[in-house]
């Protein structure tokens, strides 16, 4: 299985990664990867960047040394009814939104509240793909999540570096979720989460675990960049298509 993108990388603003973009688009090049997203964290992660550093990446080039970059965020969640840390007047100038629950800037909810939470945020239309859903600090309803982003046309991403010691605990749930996707054909979109630039577009675990469940390598929208703009095109993304954001 070949990858050709990786949408969840953070750069040196999101305080506690240690990479350049410039040092993060090299290793996608090494890698070759043909799109990389740079989505550093919200302004509510201790340590993270202020908000005008998300809004700024204008200034960022749209390709360098080859690869294609995307300008995001990894929104935080910050509440049952899906609040994020960046207004939606900036959210609809990005190329990729991410958002995620983190235990550093919430305090965990019970069951129903996080699937709540995350079933309510994907109701912004301007968000992409919920990350690192697996993470047992906030218990899901799965098959209520999985057809929540079926519904809102979200991406569910099965993060490599929750296989790590980070989010230890995670696989059995991401397992779980990737049958899910499987059972009710909703796409999968595998990225790092890297926080230095050699880890960018690792995916081996991420992809151990998908082959075990034998999911079609259709509905893992990093095999086609194709796909992938289309996805970001049928979004509404000013940089791939019309749209309002």
């Amino acid at each position: 299985m070949k990858l050709l993108l990786d949408m969840h990388n953070h750069t040196i603003a999101s305080g506690h990664a240690y990479s350049t973009i410039q040092e993060i688009a090299a290793e996608a090049n090494k890698k070759g990867l043909k799109y990389v997203g740079i989505t550093d964290h919200g302004p509510k992660m201790p340590g993270g960047p202020h908000i005008f550093d998300i809004g700024n990446q204008k200034v960022i080039p749209d390709k360098i040394y080859g690869v294609e970059i995307l300008k995001g965020v990894e929104a935080n969640i910050l509440d049952q009814e899906g609040k994020l840390d960046i207004p939606d007047s900036m959210l609809k100038t990005l190329d990729i939104v991410i958002a995620s629950l983190h235990d550093v800037c919430i305090e965990p909810w019970d069951l129903e509240g996080n699937t709540k939470a995350l079933l309510n945020v994907m109701e912004n239309k301007y968000v992409d793909i919920i990350a690192h859903s697996g993470n047992p600090v906030f218990p899901i309803d799965k098959e209520k999540f999985v057809l929540g982003a079926k519904k809102t046309n979200t991406l569910i991403e099965i993060n490599n570096s929750s296989f790590s010691s980070r989010r230890e605990g995670s696989k059995g749930n991401c397992y779980d979720i990737a049958k899910l996707c499987k059972k009710h054909r909703v796409p999968i979109i595998v990225n790092s989460d890297s926080h230095i630039s050699f880890d960018v577009g690792r995916a081996d675990k991420a992809i151990k675990l998908l082959e075990a469940v034998q999911i079609p390598e259709e509905l893992i929208i990093n095999t086609s960049t194709d796909r992938f703009i289309e996805y970001l095109k049928g979004k509404g993304k000013k940089r791939f298509g019309q749209g309002d954001g």
